[in-house]
């Protein structure tokens, strides 16, 4: 990662810090997005809240090209569809949707520039499952891997590729009301067929080989990192 420069919106906590923490450790120039500077991380940060405020005011610290961009921000609003309003709806898309193609819109001529760029997007097993109470950011996040999917073909010419991570549930900040005892944290474990629950690292991890040149050849995918869940009975 030594002389590629990495944009990462929400890198002060869970998947977001785990892999900024990855990617400086191997020596990548980091410029970083969010409500918080992360900590620990040496960065060119901005200050960025994607529903309040447009790219184009927030992101003015980017360098002229750019190898990377990572967008981490995402929401957990889990409820029975008739107690889903339509504004929950919104917020979902605002968050996982809107932000990231505000994002690599105000990134598309410097990832461009590389020649050999990678965007990396958060989708969820939720996606590909049915599953119960998650209406809201099953379509949010479906619309995110139809827009991985467009963009890797749009950019492909460019050598630049575009490919979404699709977790299950994970140990950060805001999947904690999902895992707060050890009752709820069993039952998680359980659920996988590795029988645990995801780390912020086992994603991380992920998004880090996507980035690298490793994964020169990938693109236009939807990559599960959920312990089995979404393949496995």
């Amino acid at each position: 990662m030594k002389g590629k420069n990495i944009f990462i919106v929400g890198a002060s906590s869970g998947v977001g810090h785990a892999l900024a923490q990855s990617l400086q450790t191997q020596g990548a120039t980091l410029f970083t997005a969010g409500r918080t500077k992360p900590e620990g991380i040496q960065s060119t940060h901005m200050l960025w809240d994607v529903t309040q405020m447009p790219a184009t005011e927030a992101l003015t610290q980017l360098p002229d090209t750019l190898h990377g961009i990572v967008y981490c921000p995402g929401t957990i609003n889990l409820k029975p569809f008739q107690r889903l309003m339509m504004e929950d709806y919104r917020h979902d898309l605002e968050v996982n949707v809107l932000g990231a193609v505000a994002t690599i819109h105000a990134c598309y001529a410097a990832i461009k520039k590389s020649k050999s760029g990678s965007v990396v997007l958060f989708s969820t097993v939720a996606a590909k499952l049915g599953m119960g109470m998650h209406s809201s950011v099953s379509v949010a996040k479906s619309a995110v891997e139809g827009l991985t999917k467009s963009l890797a073909a749009e950019l492909a010419p460019f050598n630049v590729r575009v490919n979404a991570v699709a977790p299950s549930l994970t140990d950060t900040p805001m999947a904690q009301f999902l895992l707060a005892d050890d009752i709820k944290r069993d039952a998680a474990n359980k659920r996988h067929p590795l029988n645990r629950y995801g780390s912020p690292q086992d994603i991380a991890s992920m998004a880090a080989y996507l980035l690298s040149d490793q994964a020169a050849w990938i693109t236009g995918q939807i990559i599960g990192v959920d312990g089995g869940m979404g393949t496995l009975k």
